[in-house]
């Protein structure tokens, strides 16, 4: 990508939470309606989070939790549709993968729904192995009446 005015930055202070509110709405259909308070949580507790600035306008968005040396999974990868397809996306995952705190973890994990592709070309392969969810019962109230029945019946 060669935009100069484009800058990426890993200081939370600087994430305007209803600009990230806003990117979230209308890139990525997984994250509508997020609170700022739940922004503001998921922020404080990932490291690193990095985002993407034209001027004062936040363009991307990608976040990580990590251990520091086994694990790390890479959490809300997002670009403004006006910005994709031009090297912003691939950009701003590699600049997660190479803070301090990524560097040397053994294995990082995202999870996609329909980008496999784009995260094939940097590096990340399919896996099939190691997925399986817990939904947490304090939060059973969120999840689809068929899964709460699931969960719910004797055994």
């Amino acid at each position: 990508m060669n935009n100069p005015q484009i800058q990426f930055s890993d200081r939370k202070s600087e994430i305007d939470l209803y600009q990230l509110q806003e990117l979230l709405n209308i890139s990525a259909f997984w994250a509508k309606g997020r609170s700022i308070e739940d922004l503001s949580i998921a922020i404080a507790n990932s490291e690193p989070v990095i985002s993407a600035w034209d001027s004062q306008r936040l363009i991307g968005f990608a976040r990580a939790t990590s251990d520091g040396i086994y694990r790390a999974t890479i959490w809300d990868v997002v670009i403004h549709p006006e910005y994709r397809n031009n090297g912003l996306g691939s950009n701003l995952v590699e600049t997660v993968l190479s803070h301090p705190r990524m560097r040397w973890v053994e294995r990082v994990y995202l999870m996609t729904t329909h980008q496999q592709e784009f995260y094939k070309k940097i590096g990340f392969q399919p896996n099939t192995t190691t997925t399986m969810v817990l939904y947490n019962l304090a939060n059973l109230s969120l999840l689809p009446d068929t899964e709460v029945e699931l969960e719910q019946s004797p055994k």
